[in-house]
């Protein structure tokens, strides 16, 4: 690889504003390399977290739901003395949940900083291509029959009402009364089944076009269906979506640049847990989102 080449890296992109991050953290703070602080999380402060849980869920945290509720305790108190350490604090009356949104704010200016080239987009929808799938469409026409109203007469009255139908019956005047739309236009699976419910929509998937068919159940009824128009799932090119590939890169650029710069901090720390809640949380896994921390001194 040449110079020039490695110089367009978006890797070494990447690195050198992380470290002109933290470069920028450690010239606000004086240059100051302290010995890890301590952070002591109280038996009274677990039983605190684990009481507030307990009102708003009606049961006791499991021991890892506690862990994570810990977990989040020593970032916001780490969060809340870097803010305070640098000064994020001064002339503001925001609570503590404020200072800790300031701080994340730091590194998140970082990771939006800069724009990603269209490789890098390309190379984005490449990997995620699930996500940005298009989803199939129909374009259909339904009529009504009630089963509630026809009872054990709805199936076959549907049979009839379907040969009529393929005979050229006007479907506007076929059918019961329904507050269900009589058709929709390009729809996806899971419109058609917000409308219609589920049965519906996968009885209709494989419908042949252009030709009445049925019936087909729904929660609501029996339906005889006319499919116009089908489109297949479509992988779109980026151009046609660079706006959301564009969107969902920088939520993925944030994430990565807030658990790196929380990391950092959260190294600073040594966080001790007190109790026998203490030994409890010690004993739980630590969440996948969560930093590992130090076992539990009681």
């Amino acid at each position: 690889m040449t110079k020039r080449n490695w110089l367009r890296e978006p890797l070494l992109h990447f690195l050198l504003l992380g470290a002109g991050l933290f470069l920028l953290y450690h010239w606000v703070r004086g240059g100051e390399t302290d010995a890890p602080r301590e952070i002591v999380v109280t038996e009274a402060r677990a039983e605190a977290l684990a009481e507030n849980f307990a009102k708003t869920w009606m049961r006791p945290p499991t021991a890892l739901e506690l862990r994570g509720l810990v977990d989040d305790f020593v970032k916001e108190e780490i969060f809340y003395r870097e803010s305070v350490a640098i000064g994020l604090d001064r002339d503001d009356t925001v609570i503590r949940r404020r200072l800790r949104q300031k701080m994340e704010f730091v590194s998140e200016d970082v990771a939006e900083s800069r724009q990603p080239t269209e490789a890098e987009l390309q190379q984005f929808l490449d990997t995620h291509a699930d996500k940005f799938v298009a989803a199939p469409t129909l374009t259909f026409q339904q009529v009504f029959l009630s089963a509630e109203h026809r009872g054990d007469a709805a199936r076959r009255d549907a049979e009839k009402l379907l040969a009529r139908l393929q005979s050229g019956e006007d479907p506007a005047e076929a059918g019961d009364p329904t507050m269900l739309p009589p058709s929709m236009e390009r729809a996806t699976p899971q419109e058609i089944a917000n409308t219609f419910g589920e049965a519906f929509a996968t009885g209709i998937e494989a419908a042949p076009l252009g030709q009445w068919m049925g019936p087909v159940a729904s929660t609501y009824g029996l339906h005889l269906v006319l499919v116009a128009s089908r489109t297949p799932a479509k992988q779109p090119t980026l151009a046609e979506i660079r706006p959301i590939v564009l969107r969902e890169w920088q939520a993925v650029q944030r994430q990565q640049v807030n658990d790196a710069f929380y990391d950092s901090l959260r190294r600073k720390y040594d966080v001790r847990y007190e109790g026998e809640l203490g030994k409890l949380i010690a004993q739980a896994p630590a969440p996948a989102s969560a930093p590992a921390t130090p076992a539990a001194r009681p």
